[in-house]
């Protein structure tokens, strides 16, 4: 690489550090923001500066956030009854694309995991408690994920719910949609059939 000037190989240094990015592809994307008209270059530098200074978490859900609460908990056409409780932000993404929920969420940013030293005092297990009482939840979906640290969560959670007049619900897991039953595991079939249900 020594073959670019300095800033170059600096740039091309700082983008490999990305999550993904190997240093080919930075090279590749150096080399176009090297050609990008200036304007566009500063855009891109904006806005990795703007996520730096105005992103914070809601101060409801613990979504990422320009302001004290998320465009989500701000949407007054949400259902505020139903409570979705995920792992991280990119998990509430993903539910939301899927267009298949209404109501509000609850962000833990993590998950229990006792051989790493995450106890239920290092998410935000505390907050979903005190909210769920203050904010009247007739149901509250766990959608944690099913590696056995978000299956222990979730049952975790369910147990500190039982006493409270809730729905307590967990999404289903198994088969994927156009999946062939030969290619899926053994674990993710059990579960499907465990988890089967009348048409």
């Amino acid at each position: 690489m020594g073959y670019y000037p300095a800033s170059i190989q600096n740039l091309i240094k700082n983008i490999a550090k990305l999550p993904g990015i190997g240093e080919k592809t930075a090279e590749r994307l150096a080399m176009h923001l090297l050609r990008a008209p200036r304007h566009e270059a500063e855009q891109l530098a904006q806005s990795i500066l703007d996520i730096k200074e105005k992103v914070r978490f809601c101060t409801r859900c613990f979504a990422l956030s320009d302001g004290d609460l998320c465009n989500l908990c701000s949407d007054p056409a949400r259902d505020p009854s139903l409570l979705c409780v995920v792992e991280q932000p990119a998990d509430m993404v993903a539910v939301e694309k899927s267009g298949a929920f209404q109501g509000m969420y609850h962000i833990l940013s993590g998950v229990l995991s006792p051989m790493n030293g995450v106890g239920p005092e290092n998410i935000r297990i505390r907050e979903l408690m005190a909210r769920v009482q203050k904010d009247q939840v007739k149901e509250v979906v766990l959608a944690t994920s099913t590696t056995v640290e978000g299956e222990a969560t979730a049952s975790y959670v369910a147990q500190l719910l039982e006493n409270q007049r809730i729905k307590v619900t967990r999404i289903a897991s198994g088969v994927p949609m156009g999946g062939d039953l030969k290619y899926v595991d053994q674990v993710t079939l059990k579960k499907a059939m465990d988890t089967r249900h009348a048409l």
